[in-house]
């Protein structure tokens, strides 16, 4: 995949560099959002991962699934952290990326528990703005993307493939926005993914995502299951998931 081509007057003051003393990475790292889930994938290593580095209050863990070295990142909330994280990620070496984060539902066939695959999102946060695409549009790898599709279509989760809605504000979703959304058929709505798929394409790497339904919007009054069995029995399921895909992904040493 080729990034996006950058004018001399458009290229930033600020690159994302690897520092003298700072370790290079594995080629594939999995970016997961929220500190719950990060214990749900590194207990899933081999042994127990390294911790071997801190970036903007993430902590990067390295470790080995089945022989292949992974690298796991987290937690981050919304866009401009976790871009953050992504930029500096790349600078020390990742190319491929599985995210793994939780999301409302704005469909009502969507609901907690099930998962959704994003294909496109709809951007309402403030960095995906600064990274120009041209005439690409952002999404995930397709070849990320396929390897997830057969992963989740070989259990008994309900997959759903569609676009999401990224937002900054997740206390100003509102009547009027959530019901626009919903009549354009946007499945979820979270505060990364639109920012990922854009700066992945710009910088030219692998990225695909996948979302536990956490909570659901589409009645216009919020419904949570973030203690709901089906729920934590779906991030069990996606922890499986992303590692084994990473596992796909990483060179053996």
């Amino acid at each position: 995949m080729i990034g996006a081509t950058i004018r001399t007057e458009d290229a930033a003051v600020i690159q994302p560099t690897r520092g003298k003393r700072e370790p290079r990475l594995p080629a594939t790292a999995l970016l997961v959002f929220t500190p719950q889930d990060i214990g749900l994938v590194i207990d899933r290593f081999d042994d127990p991962p390294q911790h071997c580095h801190t970036l903007y209050l993430a902590k990067v863990h390295v470790g080995f699934y089945q022989g292949r070295q992974i690298a796991v990142a987290g937690p981050s909330l919304g866009a401009p952290q976790t871009i953050l994280i992504l930029e500096k990620l790349i600078a020390l070496g990742v190319r491929n990326f599985l995210a793994f984060g939780w999301c409302g539902s704005l469909h009502p066939d969507v609901v907690i528990g099930d998962v959704i695959m994003p294909n496109s999102a709809v951007s309402e946060e403030g960095t995906s703005q600064h990274y120009p695409l041209g005439t690409t549009q952002p999404g995930p790898a397709p070849e990320i993307q396929e390897m997830l599709r057969q992963a989740l279509q070989a259990t008994d989760v309900k997959l759903h493939e569609g676009a999401v809605w990224t937002t900054d504000a997740p206390f100003r979703e509102t009547l009027n926005k959530v019901v626009a959304l919903q009549n354009k058929g946007i499945l979820g709505v979270e505060m990364e993914v639109s920012a990922l798929f854009t700066v992945a394409r710009f910088r030219g790497v692998r990225l695909a995502a996948v979302l536990a339904v956490s909570d659901e919007l589409f009645s216009l009054s919020w419904v949570h299951g973030f203690n709901h069995a089906v729920f934590k029995r779906t991030r069990q399921l996606l922890a499986d998931l992303i590692i084994q895909t990473a596992c796909s992904l990483a060179p053996p040493l």
